[in-house]
């Protein structure tokens, strides 16, 4: 384990802790998250090495890297997801209209097993993958014959001439936080996108379930983002927040495996699922996000460069 002694967002020195929360995906480990006193910001401290996190992922449960399709609300994922990729492609094509002599290109960082980089293919993208589990990667080749790089590829990376940068739910699981986002920085074409989707922290159902809250994911979350954190922390790199969309769908899929997370704890119980509360609660948290300013359980932040 290492323990961090400054916040990664505006590094000052003062962590209060915030909550401890049980990895209930894996380890059935306890960890513990702490709270910057300047800023606010929340991360994972300690945390695993990032040589020993690997283990943390190795758990069919763990539906990026294996696509499986057991159990209700992975079943009920897989058919949100192939509604929300054709979304995001939607996406990408009105920011950056597909129209050009040359096929824009577009490199998805945490690309999984490559469903969404395949409809990107399939619409005239030229693209590119950066995935770290050899499992998801081997799944990308296997069924969509995408072979996408390993991370270190992405700071080999030379050229300033990519037109969207994506990370869906991946920066909340990236180690090298800083080192990352310059990279990114420096091989965005000077007109590019960069899009990160993130749970929000701060949105009702996170309130809601407390330890709970299965967006938490501990320990593979490394980092927990609002909106004010995106800010400052791209505003280091220059960026600027031009967008703020919602992910309507998260938020019932993270009140769903809250509910298990949350009955699990009851003595004699194995963790079953609560539909009607879970339904409810993803229900209140979608409308109350659209009445206050703490925001929806997910959020696309669209940037640019200044």
């Amino acid at each position: 384990m290492e323990t961090l002694k400054n916040c990664p967002v505006c590094n000052h020195d003062k962590l209060n802790p915030f909550l401890s929360c049980i990895d209930y995906t894996v380890s059935r480990e306890t960890f513990k998250i702490v709270q910057c006193a300047s800023c606010g910001f929340r991360f994972t401290n300690p945390r695993p090495e990032e040589k020993e996190i690997g283990k943390y992922y190795q758990a069919e449960e763990y539906i990026s890297h294996s696509d499986t399709r057991k159990g209700l609300v992975n079943k009920l994922y897989q058919i949100v997801r192939n509604h929300t990729i054709k979304e995001k492609v939607k996406l990408i094509n009105r920011l950056i209209p597909n129209s050009q002599p040359q096929a824009p290109s577009l490199l998805d960082i945490g690309c999984g097993t490559g469903e969404f980089l395949n409809a990107c293919k399939k619409d005239g993208w030229e693209i590119t993958g950066i995935e770290p589990s050899e499992i998801a990667r081997k799944n990308a080749e296997n069924k969509y014959g995408i072979t996408p790089f390993v991370p270190e590829r992405l700071f080999e990376i030379s050229e300033k001439k990519l037109n969207v940068i994506t990370l869906w739910h991946v920066l909340e699981h990236v180690y090298q936080l800083d080192k990352t986002i310059e990279q990114i920085s420096r091989i965005l074409a000077d007109d590019g996108i960069l899009i990160v989707a993130l749970p929000n922290c701060d949105s009702f159902d996170a309130r809601k379930y407390k330890e709970c809250w299965a967006a938490w994911d501990l320990p593979r979350h490394i980092f927990h983002f609002t909106k004010k954190d995106i800010e400052t922390l791209f505003k280091k790199y220059n960026f600027r927040i031009i967008e703020v969309l919602p992910m309507k769908f998260d938020s019932y899929y993270v009140s769903l495996l809250s509910e298990k997370y949350k009955n699990a704890r009851l003595p004699n119980a194995q963790g079953s699922y609560n539909l009607l509360s879970g339904f409810w609660n993803g229900f209140k948290s979608n409308l109350l996000a659209g009445k206050n300013e703490n925001g929806f359980s997910s959020q696309i932040y669209i940037l640019k460069q200044n």
